[in-house]
């Protein structure tokens, strides 16, 4: 308890600290502040399209994020069992690594289009996370209790659920804390360069466009609070289904 009251309140200083330096450069077309953004928020979120435009980039980015997961997976999974299909798929995570997100953007614009932009982006920056850390979490099995398995013909089931599972948690939990994070920043500004139509990027650049700052904040506060719950959810899921693990 003690420790929630502290968090907000150095949330409500932060707050105040805007709202000051807000009032204080006194222009709204370079900086508003907290309530100027509240009210815009408030505005924006009794109108249809708003809720257009969040479904639409949920969508969008939610998709990549689970086709990165999923695959990542599975080729982690695949490169651990098989480790030559590992030393092949080595090359390409490096490249995914390396290449600008910017670069990949404009490819991905050129190749699949504006609609599945987010998308694209979202699987390109989630899946070396989610694949690197699935290869960690199985070889950080402990390498006694597969050989008690081995000794005693555990079958394939109980063996990934009771000692690959704990084993993987903590690094699964890990990737996916920095991936939810990074998918929604890069997805948002994907769409900020394609402006697919009803996504939040097409309104934070025609907000850009228009001088609306306080609507560009907005917005803005609007991708913070659904990358956080997005977060808490995936996360929930995740510790449902794997548990904590044990410490790292």
């Amino acid at each position: 308890m003690e420790t929630i009251v502290r968090r907000t309140g150095i949330v409500l200083c932060w707050l105040a600290l805007w709202q000051a330096v807000s009032w204080l450069v006194h222009r709204p077309v370079f900086l508003v502040g907290p309530w100027e953004t509240l009210l815009a928020l408030t505005r924006l979120a009794g109108q249809p399209a708003f809720w257009q435009a969040v479904c639409s980039s949920v969508a969008r980015i939610g998709t990549g994020f689970a086709l990165a997961f999923l695959l990542g997976i599975l080729c982690g999974g695949a490169a651990y069992v098989r480790p030559l299909f590992g030393e092949i798929l080595s090359p390409v995570i490096t490249l995914i690594k390396t290449i600008p997100v910017a670069s990949f953007v404009i490819l991905a614009l050129i190749w699949t289009g504006a609609d599945h932009l987010a998308s694209v982006i979202s699987f390109l920056v989630v899946f070396p996370m989610i694949y690197l850390n699935t290869r960690a979490g199985l070889e950080a099995a402990d390498p006694m209790l597969l050989e008690m398995a081995q000794v005693f013909r555990v079958r394939r089931i109980p063996k990934i659920w009771h000692i690959y599972r704990p084993a993987l948690a903590p690094f699964l939990l890990s990737a996916c804390r920095v991936a939810l994070g990074m998918c929604w920043k890069s997805g948002v500004a994907a769409e900020v360069i394609g402006t697919p139509d009803h996504s939040i990027g097409e309104k934070l650049y025609m907000a850009k466009i228009f001088f609306s700052t306080d609507e560009l904040f907005a917005w803005t506060a609007a991708v913070i609070l659904l990358s956080f719950l997005f977060e808490k959810l995936i996360l929930w899921l995740l510790r449902r289904v794997l548990g904590d693990g044990p410490a790292v």
